[in-house]
């Protein structure tokens, strides 16, 4: 549903039936998510995903898989017009479009910084990353950040060349992400709503919600596209 509210209200952006819009949303299920671009059997091993009771979804931007958890990750996503980025490469608006988080988190003593191309990493270790689709006259900018981490599931269900990897080098690749939990010790509400306040601070916010048209859309979205074998292993 996510991954179709995403397509959604970047259309509905782009054709100026919505202001632009800032939107932190929950995961109600375990999920792999793979990039546009990504071969389904190349990162998930689909026995190990369904033995965890995980679903793969496949996202409209591009990037790498993501293991994704209700409670233990931090995920928004924007949608903006192309005016906001004119002029910028990808990797400028990436970090321009990220710099209100980087600034949050450095408030809440996290040494952080933007990693380019598309990467929130701090000294301990990487955050979070990010993805981008430029279609439909809009933006979409969304990203996931790591709260905490199974890190034993993680190299299980996603590939990361772990046929190439000794022991060693999977326990290494597992201790590159540094969850916000870990450096922070504060509650996932307390940091996520300490997002939202920069970002008000910053730009300027005013509360909003899904119009049931949008929640419609989307669900028919999930029907004929997003719930789909075909969309899902698009490149098998």
């Amino acid at each position: 549903m996510q991954m179709a509210l995403d397509e959604v209200l970047t259309y509905r952006v782009g054709r100026g039936e919505r202001p632009p819009t800032l939107r932190f949303w929950e995961w109600t299920a375990p999920a792999v998510v793979i990039g546009r671009f990504q071969s389904l059997r190349n990162e998930v091993d689909l026995e190990e995903a369904n033995r965890y009771g995980i679903t793969v979804v496949r996202r409209i931007t591009g990037g790498g898989a993501m293991l994704t958890e209700p409670g233990r990750v931090i995920t928004y996503s924007i949608y903006a017009p192309p005016e906001l980025v004119a002029g910028m490469s990808f990797q400028e608006s990436y970090a321009f479009l990220d710099a209100w988080v980087v600034e949050a988190l450095r408030a809440l003593g996290i040494d952080a910084w933007y990693q380019p191309i598309n990467d929130i990493t701090s000294a301990n270790g990487k955050i979070g990353g990010a993805a981008q689709a430029r279609r439909h006259g809009a933006v979409l900018h969304h990203t996931t950040m790591a709260y905490d981490i199974d890190p034993e599931k993680v190299p299980r269900v996603i590939r990361i060349g772990r046929e190439k990897l000794s022991d060693k080098g999977v326990r290494s690749a597992e201790r590159r992400v540094a969850p916000l939990r870990q450096q922070t010790n504060l509650p996932r509400e307390t940091i996520q709503e300490f997002l939202i306040r920069t970002f008000a601070e910053r730009h300027g916010l005013e509360e909003g919600a899904l119009r049931p048209d949008e929640i419609d859309e989307a669900r028919e979205l999930v029907r004929t596209k997003f719930g789909t074998w075909e969309w899902t292993a698009i490149l098998p």
